[in-house]
């Protein structure tokens, strides 16, 4: 029996509807903070800190997962089963540090966009050019700043993925083979790893150096 696929199209209403209630819950939110006292700016900054030092637990989870999987690939003898479970165990925890990272600099790009629009917006509010002008300037310079500060952070979340990759095929190696001959193995692809980790980290520690310079530029306006 053919089936009437035509029926089981996304309605573009509903669609459009969808999308017009997630802005609204969007601008309600930030609406709703502004009335308490806290203001696109200063969730902006706020954001910006919690990226920051989400970043910076994550750098230390994947320095410590890295000191993890050498030692315990360095390591003779032992019960394989416990080798395991150690290397998965900081995996996890690595990949858990990833998502917070993630999930924080979406959350700065959601404020960051809503804040921005909103000042372009109220350019055209001003009855004063020269007042106008300044406020331009200065949101062109904030503009510039967060660039490199969201440029620098997504370089560094960028290369999160082939570091937790690179752990996973480890992991997922010695589940499957857990002998002396698999760590003998593992221990050939360890200097990849490391190189790889120690790029993140050097991309971390610029990107969390970037947001600091981001908060203190916007804590002295």
């Amino acid at each position: 029996m053919l089936i009437n696929m035509s029926k089981y199209r996304p309605n573009p209403m509903l669609i459009a509807t969808a999308t017009i209630l997630l802005v609204g819950c969007s601008s309600a939110y930030y609406g709703t903070m502004e009335k308490l006292g806290y203001h696109k700016r200063d969730l902006m900054v706020s954001r910006v800190e919690s990226a920051r030092d989400a970043q910076q637990e994550a750098k230390e989870q994947f320095k410590s997962a890295l000191e993890k999987f050498s030692s315990v690939l360095k390591v003779d003898g032992g019960e394989l089963e416990e080798k395991y479970d150690q290397l998965k165990t900081a995996y996890d925890k690595s990949n858990a540090r990833a998502e917070t990272v993630r999930d924080r600099i979406e959350a700065v790009e959601d404020v960051s966009e809503a804040l921005f629009d909103e000042w372009q917006t109220e350019l055209d509010q001003y009855t004063s050019d020269s007042l106008r002008r300044s406020s331009a300037r200065k949101l062109k310079q904030t503009r510039q700043q967060y660039t490199q500060l969201i440029g620098a952070m997504k370089r560094a979340e960028k290369k999160m993925e082939p570091v937790l990759l690179a752990f996973h095929d480890q992991v997922l190696f010695l589940k499957h083979n857990l002998n002396a001959r698999a760590i003998a193995s593992l221990q050939t692809e360890l200097v990849s790893v490391e190189a790889e980790v120690n790029s993140l980290i050097r991309d971390m520690e610029t990107s969390i150096k970037e947001a600091d310079t981001f908060i203190n530029a916007m804590a002295k306006e």
